[in-house]
């Protein structure tokens, strides 16, 4: 479950000159057309720095706004400089949905005609483009394909098709089968189920040795895993529909195994993992790595309940030996504020690696070596958020942290023994950063809640050489509106515990008058919304109905993330009882202030955020006048194993947990103003749960308004779809908040 954040590609700083054209009249007003139409308010960025393997070059995507070539064009990160192009449209005659650059830069794996999966998931036609020769090879003429992945030699190019493992050999253009039980809703070799691709953020489910000899894999039985359909309204005399397994809190999982397959004899291994009691065969799997050596694979292994997560080394022929483990009363996060992907970093000789852990109730970087044994190398009462690289040759670990304030995040280096942390970064706000492979140089962004992001390149020695975007074509427009400050600040509630939000009050704002205040929330586990960090669409759509006279509030309840793992696991087992608990008393502290009318307040959110406001106005029906809820969740046992049973386990187990904290368990309960929004084509939180809470809303005879939209996803979004919605959201709070 996590925050849909829209984002929108740009190809050409054109599309904005007339749009972000400065406003010559402060009081000009802020309209949906604006921000969703015109999107004129939309700040201009900067690509994902891919750096090429000598530190000092990136790649950048270009496109001639005179001709329409894209190219893709190397460039020096000190100075800006363009040194090379090594693809362009007119080479491949036709753009690229996105590429991959082999190990010695000399080829380039690229996609085309690309169909979305899920979220993470897509397939796509996929070319071996040779920057010296200017060659084109199809990857495969049987049909499209998906996660094609470079071997590390080079030479081969495997990828899944029709839920099995093939690969392409790059010397000889022959295509080899290696799997051939897959089979659509039943086997998949290679790629990942719904549900682990939504919750361990895992698509691909395959991955090369070092050697290039051997490529691991998990493999997906989920036959026994039940189907849940999608009605697709595509103009026709009937519908169609999208049948996909999905398995809901407390039903079977796919079992999941982890393979090991010789590419010279198409041999497959399995790898001999040990049962967790008591649920034997409902083994997660929910990460596998190569170490540096090619015959030792890391294979990660959690319980269904998630709080007991095993590491352990398998040889080629299976056999596994222990690593390391990580238990918890509550649930182990096994990556807490990271890529699953990315959370275990080896050292080049293998020896050591570097991992991220909660242990000491903060989340921290520890160094183990490769028998286990593990040092903690940063200390505090404060997360470590993200952990950018290890820079060997200089000894240094470079990382991101909430240390400052859980609102901020700010970029360090520290030896690998732990001493010598050093703060990179100085302005406050959100900062953030991606370092060249050699760690010369590094791009820092930064932004904060009221200015947009600015984005520099630093050396080693932190010194700033250049600007690569400031925004400041956005920031002149916004001088020609009279625009409001998000402000932080905490308070503390009735049980004693603070909390932090932030407000943004009525342009103009009189302290002797009394304002209605609409307060936003998502509150799920680990997340964070009161961020000093740019929020494009949001902040406006919040300056606009400040324009209106409200007061817009945000507050992060319990357990939410930047504040520790025992902040963050007090929801265990009663997912959304503190965290509304806390929406409630904000509300209640919000109306005791001189300047808030307390007879309107209202709240809204999407998805976990969805479930929230109509938890707020169920359970606080004497505090919320309105809500607007988005696709949320309107019973738990509706949603998906993992995500839901990490907090609240399966609803065997924990009837009261699910039925206490369910929204349509308490629909009898609306008093005020309730707007009910969802996708019908949500394949995460699934249009049922609107559904049902329909039809419990009619059956408690409480009048409420509801929009749906059809073919939509858990995104709600694609042509006018957004402006739709909230003009809608923006109607609903003027007439009824």
């Amino acid at each position: 479950m996590k925050k849909i954040f829209f984002a929108l590609a740009l190809l050409t700083s054109g599309f904005f000159l007339t749009a972000l054209s400065a406003q010559t009249t402060a009081s000009k007003a802020i309209t949906v057309e604006d921000i969703w139409q015109k999107y004129a308010f939309y700040p201009a960025g900067a690509p994902g720095f891919e750096f090429l393997a000598d530190g000092k070059q990136f790649i950048k995507t270009d496109k001639d706004p005179k001709t329409q070539v894209t190219s893709l064009n190397t460039y020096n990160i000190g100075t800006g400089e363009k040194t090379g192009t090594l693809m362009t449209s007119d080479d491949i005659k036709g753009a690229w949905n996105s590429y991959d650059l082999s190990t010695d830069e000399t080829k380039i794996l690229y996609s085309q005609n690309e169909e979305p999966l899920y979220r993470h998931s897509s397939i796509a036609d996929f070319f071996i483009f040779d920057t010296k020769t200017k060659s084109v090879e199809a990857l495969s003429s049987g049909g499209k394909q998906r996660l094609a992945t470079f071997s590390p030699t080079m030479d081969k190019v495997a990828f899944v098709r029709d839920n099995n493992l093939f690969y392409k050999d790059l010397t000889t253009f022959k295509e080899v089968q290696l799997t051939n039980d897959g089979k659509r809703n039943a086997i998949i070799n290679g790629a990942a189920d719904w549900v682990y691709e939504e919750e361990f953020s895992m698509a691909r489910a395959f991955y090369w040795s070092p050697d290039g000899k051997t490529i691991a894999f998990l493999r997906f039985d989920e036959t026994a895993v039940k189907e849940f359909t999608l009605t697709e309204y595509d103009g026709g005399l009937y519908p169609t529909w999208a049948q996909f397994k999905y398995p809901k809190a407390g039903e079977k999982n796919a079992i999941v195994t982890a393979h090991l397959l010789d590419i010279a004899t198409k041999k497959i291994t399995a790898i001999n993992l040990p049962s967790l009691e008591p649920f034997n065969n409902e083994l997660y799997i929910p990460k596998i790595q190569w170490t540096k050596n090619p015959s030792q694979l890391a294979v990660f292994t959690m319980n269904r309940h998630q709080n007991d997560m095993r590491v352990f080394i398998s040889d080629l022929s299976g056999k596994c030996k222990p690593l390391f483990a990580e238990t918890s009363a509550a649930y182990v996060d096994i990556a807490p504020g990271v890529d699953v992907s990315d959370n275990m970093k080896f050292t080049k000789d293998g020896s050591h690696f570097f991992w991220l852990s909660e242990r000491d109730g903060y989340n921290h970087i520890y160094m183990y070596d490769i028998n286990g044994k593990a040092a903690q190398v940063t200390k505090g009462n404060w997360d470590v958020t993200k952990v950018y690289g290890v820079d060997e040759k200089n000894g240094l670990i470079y990382f991101q942290s909430a240390e400052v304030a859980p609102e901020q995040r700010h970029i360090y280096s520290v030896g690998l023994n732990g001493k010598n942390k050093k703060q990179l970064t100085t302005e406050n706000g959100w900062n953030d950063a991606q370092f060249s492979k050699t760690f010369e140089y590094y791009v820092l962004s930064h932004s904060t809640a009221n200015s947009p992001k600015t984005i520099a390149v630093y050396d080693r020695e932190n010194k700033k050489l250049r600007d690569v975007q400031t925004n400041d074509r956005l920031r002149e427009t916004m001088k020609g509106y009279e625009l409001t400050k998000v402000e932080f600040f905490k308070f503390k509630t009735s049980e004693n515990v603070e909390l932090c939000a932030s407000m943004m009050k009525p342009t103009n704002f009189d302290a002797t008058k009394k304002y209605p205040v609409l307060m936003h929330v998502y509150g799920g586990p680990n997340n964070q919304q009161v961020t000093d960090n740019w929020n494009t669409f949001d902040y406006w759509w919040y300056q606009m109905l400040c324009q209106q006279g409200y007061i817009v509030v945000t507050v992060d309840g319990r357990g939410t993330g930047g504040r520790g793992s025992a902040f963050k696991n007090a929801t265990y087992k009663q997912l959304g009882n503190l965290e509304a608990k806390d929406q409630i008393e904000g509300a209640k502290w919000l109306g005791q202030q001189a300047y808030v009318d307390k007879t309107r307040i209202g709240i809204w959110g999407w998805s976990f955020g969805g479930y929230m406001s109509l938890l707020c106005i169920l359970k606080g029906n004497d505090v919320f006048k309105t809500a607007i809820a988005v696709a949320p969740v309107t019973n738990w046992k509706w949603y998906d194993s993992i995500y839901t049973e990490r907090f609240l386990r399966t609803p065997e187990e924990n009837k009261a947990g699910y039925e206490d904290n369910s929204p349509i368990n308490f629909a009898d309960r609306l008093k005020g103003n309730l707007l009910l929004v969802h996708g019908d084509a949500d394949d995460n939180v699934h249009y049922q749960n609107s559904a049902e809470m329909a039809a419990a809303l009619v059956a408690a005879n409480k009048q409420y308004e509801t929009y749906i939209y059809t073919n939509k996803d858990h995104s709600i979004a694609g042509g006018n779809t957004r402006a739709h919605l909230y003009t809608k959201m923006t109607n609903f709070i003027l007439q009824k908040l």
